[in-house]
């Protein structure tokens, strides 16, 4: 009985030298089982979308108070992503900007950690799948950069958690057998709301391909850019309606065709247009026809030869 008892308190010592430790860090009990729980979940995020496990951890962290909000909760939303009009999925009503926002609604956290993954695959976010999945801090500050979220301290406070946490420790596994099924996941993603568009690189410019249904004002939302500057760096007019198969650059259009191109003419085929060409070397139309001494109503014949740099 004395030895049982002695082991109890020897036991709690144990744990109040713990307890006191991770608070002399700085660490959160509740924090650390949010990591444990989620880990494997991040890591699977990395090795499907290439990013970081560290900033996905952070973010669910920081989005859901450690799994603690009213989102995680009632609807597993462990990102604070709201609807927006692509979303067909039920949703939940919380004020934040507004009152009464809808956010998007999840049957189980896993779905949430995917929906974020795809989430980013938006066009308004391709620039951070150019930087390394080690280099959390790029992805912190680009992720402000982009706007996905409105306070001015959001980089820091993601990088402050990678770093107390040693978060980056999860960015170091290169490949291995993921922890969860997706199959289904991707399938109730797909019924529910509609897919991002993958995004092309293109002589130093972005660009999307439209399906049908796209609008400027749909993929204004998406992409971040407006609707007007979608329309003007593709040097469309305003009462155009989009088609399905139509490039879209997301910047304005360079003047030449990438260095590559250089003494390589193009050789017209049936069915092209000098528009069409323009947009498949990511070159503005106006220099089209100038590097060609054409006039600006020069309808294209098939094999001319065209200057594209």
């Amino acid at each position: 009985m004395r030895n049982m008892r002695l082991k109890a308190i020897f036991l709690v010592w144990v744990f109040g030298c713990l307890v006191a430790g991770l608070q002399a860090q700085g660490l959160s009990r509740q924090y650390l089982d949010y990591i444990e729980r989620y880990k494997g979940m991040a890591v699977d995020q990395m090795l499907r979308y290439k990013i970081p496990a560290s900033i996905t951890l952070a973010q669910g962290l920081l989005e859901s108070g450690a799994g603690t909000s009213t989102l995680a909760r009632k609807a597993n939303n462990h990102f604070g992503i709201k609807c927006g009009r692509a979303w067909k999925g039920p949703y939940i009503l919380q004020d934040d900007d507004a009152r009464n926002e809808k956010f998007r609604k999840y049957r189980s956290v896993e779905e949430s950690y995917e929906d974020h993954s795809r989430f980013l695959l938006q066009a308004r976010y391709s620039s951070l799948f150019e930087l390394s999945p080690r280099d959390y801090k790029g992805w912190a500050r680009g992720l402000k950069r982009c706007g996905y979220a409105t306070n001015p301290r959001y980089a820091s406070l993601l990088i402050d958690l990678v770093e107390r946490y040693e978060l980056d420790q999860f960015d170091k596994h290169k490949s291995g057998k993921l922890h969860y099924d997706y199959s289904g996941i991707d399938r109730m993603l797909d019924s529910e709301s509609l897919p991002s568009h993958l995004v092309y690189h293109n002589n130093e410019n972005y660009y999307i391909i439209a399906r049908e249904g796209d609008t400027f004002d749909l993929l204004a939302e998406e992409t971040g850019v407006s609707a007007r500057d979608i329309r003007k760096f593709n040097e469309l007019p305003k009462g155009y309606v989009l088609q399905t198969g139509d490039v879209l650059y997301l910047e304005r259009k360079r003047k030449k065709a990438a260095k590559k191109y250089k003494d390589v003419p193009h050789v017209v085929k049936a069915g092209e247009s000098m528009y069409t060409i323009a947009q498949r070397y990511g070159i503005r139309l106006e220099s089209l026809y100038d590097m060609n001494n054409l006039p600006d109503d020069y309808a294209v014949q098939v094999n001319d030869i065209l200057r594209v740099r």
